[in-house]
C-alpha cells in the first residue's frame, strides 16, 4: 500500500460528512447493533416459521437449516430475460447454491426485484417510472430479506436503478454481510461513436428507420450491459471502489469462465464473512466508502445519475452528503479515463487498457482513496489494485498493469486527461445543477444565448424539425423533476442538440430532468433544483430570456432582474400521471425528495 497520506481535501470532506451525519449515522448503527445482537436469525424463528422457510428444500438442506450450524445465504436477484444485462443471472442461483454446498452451507433465493431497462423505455411513458423503480427495488429487497432466514445477502444486479436499489434495501439489513454480484458488459459491437452518428443522421432525415435500427442492433447485440459508460457500468465502478465486490468483478463479460469463478468466489467470501463475524454492510458502507465512491465517479467521468443515487445510498446508511461534497472532490480528482460518452472507447477497451485495478492503484498512490475501508475481502483497498485471472482453473489475482496499455483510454495521475474530475456543480439564480463537463469539449462549456422553452422533449424535437432552433440557443425543458413526472431521462434531445452544435451554433440545455451517463457533447445543466413544480425559478423563464451556462466557473444564471423574475406568473402544469402504471406512483411524486437529496421517497 502507498505510504502517502490522504489528500487534504479528502480529509476535509470526509470530516465534514462525519460531522454532518453524526446523529443520523449514530441512530443507524444503533439499530444495526440491536439487530446483530439478537443473534442468528433462524434461531429466533418458531418451529412453524422455520418449517415454512425450509419446506421446499432438499432433505440434506433441511437438516442443515434445522441445525442452525451452517451459513444460509439469501439471494436477492434482479433476473429477467428481457434485460440484456440481467439475462445471464438466470444461472447464478444454481452456481451459488453449488458453491455453498461445497462449504457445507446453504443458499436460498430470498426474492426477486423488478429490473426495468431504460434503453427500452427511453422517450416512452414508462420512463416516468424509471427513477422511482430504484425505491421499489429497495422495498422489494427489504421484503425478500424480511423472512429473517439468512446470515448474509448476495445481491444480483447490474443496471441503472437496480444496483442502487438493491444496496439501499440491503442497508436496512446492514447487520448482515453483503456481497454485490453483477453479470458484466456485453462484448463490443458497433462502436458507440458510430451509433451516435447514426442517430444524428436519423434526426436530420438522412438515414431511414431501417438503417437506424440496424445500427442499434449491431450496438446492443447480446447478453450484458450496454458498453458505454452510463449508469450501469458506473454502478460497477462504484461497487469496486466502495469495496462491495470481490476485486476485479466489474467488467468481465458474461460467459467468460472468469465470470463464473468470481461468482463462486463471492459466495465463498460471503460465507467466510459470516464465520469471521464480519460487522456487516453497515460497516462496509461508511463515510469513507461513500467518499471513495465520489472519487471514483470523478476519476472515471461516470454517470451523472450518481449525483442522485449516492446521496440516496448514503442516506440509507445514516450518512448525509450534498453536491458541494461532489464539487470539492471533483476539483482535486484527475480524470483518468476516456470512455464513451467522454471518449470513443467502450468499457471493454477500458478494462483491457488496465481497468479498475489500474485506476484504484493510481488513486491510492496520491492519497485520493481511503485505503483502509472495511471491504468484503478485508481492510486494505490495495486488494482492488489487482486483476483476477485463471490458472489451471484456479482463481488468482495479479497486480494491475504498471502502465496504461492504451493512453487514449486510460492514463496515470501524473498525465491525466484533465486535472479535475468529470462532473461540475453549477450554482446561480436558477438554482443548482450538474454538468458532465468531461463529455463536453472546452470550447463548448460556456454558452450564453436566448432560451427556447418546452414542456417535454417531444415538443423540442418537433421545433428542431421545423427549423426553429437553427440559432444560438439554450433549450429549457422543464416540469421534468421527480415531483412533476418522476424525472425521466431525456435522451431524445441528444441527437438534435448535437446536430445544432455541429452546425456551428452555441447550444446549451437546462432541465430539471435527467440525462444519465450519456448526456452527450452539449453543455447541459441537468437535475436543476428546485424543480419547476416545487417553486424553482426555472418555472418562471420566458422564451427569449438570456441564460448563461458556464461549465468552467460553475454558473447557471438568467439575465433577468430578480424582482421582475419573481413577479411573473408561473405556468400551469398539467399532470399526465396516468397510463402505463403511472397512476400507481402518484404518492411517490407527491413526496419525492429534491434531486440533491436523491430524488427518492424512502425517508423523504
Amino acid at each position: 500500500m502507498s505510504s502517502l497520506q490522504l489528500h487534504p481535501t479528502i480529509v476535509e470532506v470526509t470530516a465534514r460528512i462525519i460531522a454532518r451525519s453524526k446523529e443520523t449515522r449514530k441512530d443507524y448503527l444503533a439499530r444495526m447493533s440491536v439487530a446483530r445482537n439478537q443473534g442468528r436469525s433462524r434461531n429466533r424463528l418458531s418451529c412453524h416459521n422455520l418449517a415454512h422457510g425450509i419446506a421446499a428444500c432438499a432433505e440434506s438442506e433441511k437438516a442443515q437449516l434445522r441445525s442452525a450450524v451452517g451459513v444460509n445465504l439469501g439471494i436477492v436477484t434482479a433476473y429477467n430475460d428481457m434485460l440484456s444485462a440481467h439475462q445471464p443471472l438466470a444461472e447464478y442461483p444454481s452456481v451459488i447454491k453449488m458453491a455453498a454446498r461445497m462449504e457445507g452451507c446453504t443458499a436460498q433465493v430470498a426474492g426477486g426485484v423488478p429490473a426495468m431497462c431504460d434503453g427500452v423505455t427511453q422517450g416512452r411513458p414508462g420512463m416516468e417510472l424509471s427513477l422511482f423503480s430504484r425505491d421499489v427495488i429497495a422495498l422489494s429487497t427489504a421484503v425478500a430479506l424480511s423472512h429473517d432466514m439468512f446470515d448474509a445477502a448476495l445481491c444480483l444486479g447490474t443496471c441503472d436503478k437496480i444496483v442502487p436499489g438493491l444496496l439501499i434495501g440491503a442497508l436496512s439489513f446492514g447487520h448482515l454481510p453483503l456481497v454485490m454480484i453483477p453479470a458484466g458488459p456485453m462484448p463490443s459491437g458497433l462502436s458507440n461513436r458510430e451509433r451516435a452518428r447514426a442517430r444524428e443522421l436519423f434526426a436530420q432525415g438522412k438515414l431511414d428507420r431501417e438503417g437506424l435500427l440496424e445500427a442499434e442492433v449491431k450496438s446492443f447485440h447480446g447478453p450484458g450491459t450496454c458498453t458505454f459508460f452510463g449508469t450501469a457500468n458506473s454502478n460497477q465502478m462504484l461497487m469496486e471502489v466502495m469495496g462491495l465486490h470481490v476485486p476485479g468483478t466489474a467488467f468481465i463479460n458474461p460467459g467468460d469462465p472468469l465470470r463464473r469463478a468470481l461468482t463462486l468466489a463471492a459466495t465463498k467470501r460471503a460465507i467466510e464473512m459470516v464465520r469471521s463475524q464480519h460487522g456487516g454492510a453497515c460497516h462496509t458502507v461508511d463515510e469513507r466508502a461513500i467518499v471513495n465512491g465520489i472519487v471514483g465517479l470523478m476519476a472515471t467521468g461516470g454517470s451523472t445519475n450518481h449525483a442522485l443515487h449516492l446521496p440516496a445510498i448514503a442516506r440509507a446508511a445514516g450518512i448525509v452528503i450534498d453536491w458541494d461534497d461532489f464539487a470539492d472532490i471533483s476539483r482535486v480528482t484527475p480524470l483518468l479515463a476516456r470512455i464513451y460518452p467522454n471518449g470513443s472507447a467502450d468499457v471493454n477497451h477500458f478494462h483491457a487498457a488496465g481497468g479498475m485495478g489500474f485506476v484504484v492503484r493510481e488513486l491510492l498512490n496520491v492519497g485520493l482513496l481511503h485505503p483502509d475501508i472495511e471491504t468484503v475481502v478485508g481492510t486494505d483497498m490495495e486488494a482492488y489494485a489487482a486483476e483476477p485471472y485463471l490458472m489451471d482453473g484456479a482463481l488468482l489475482w495479479r497486480a494491475a498493469p504498471a502502465n496504461s496499455l492504451d493512453r487514449d483510454v486510460l492514463r496515470s495521475v501524473v498525465d491525466p486527461f484533465a486535472t479535475e474530475g468529470g462532473l461540475r456543480i453549477l450554482k446561480g439564480n436558477l438554482g443548482r445543477a450538474i454538468m458532465k463537463i468531461s463529455a463536453v469539449a472546452p470550447e463548448h462549456r460556456v454558452v450564453r444565448a436566448p432560451v427556447a422553452i418546452f414542456g417535454d422533449q417531444a415538443d423540442c424535437v418537433a421545433a428542431f424539425k421545423r427549423g426553429e432552433l437553427d440559432r444560438d440557443v439554450v433549450v429549457v425543458v422543464r416540469y421534468q423533476g421527480p415531483k412533476a413526472n418522476g424525472m425521466p431521462e431525456l435522451h431524445d434531445l441528444v441527437p438534435v442538440l448535437s446536430v445544432l452544435l455541429n452546425r456551428g451554433f452555441k447550444v446549451g440545455l437546462v432541465t430539471d430532468g435527467r440525462m444519465s451517463g450519456a448526456s452527450g457533447k452539449v453543455a447541459s445543466a441537468i437535475h436543476v433544483t428546485p424543480e419547476a413544480l416545487n417553486g424553482g425559478p426555472i418555472g418562471l423563464l420566458c422564451d427569449g430570456d438570456v441564460v448563461c451556462l458556464d461549465g468552467e466557473r460553475g454558473i447557471i444564471e438568467v439575465e433577468v432582474d430578480s424582482r421582475q423574475l419573481q413577479s411573473r406568473q408561473r405556468p400551469t402544469h398539467h399532470d399526465s400521471g396516468y397510463g402505463w402504471g403511472r397512476e400507481l406512483f402518484t404518492n411517490f411524486r407527491r413526496v419525492a425528495a429534491s434531486a440533491e437529496q436523491g430524488a427518492g421517497v424512502l425517508g423523504a
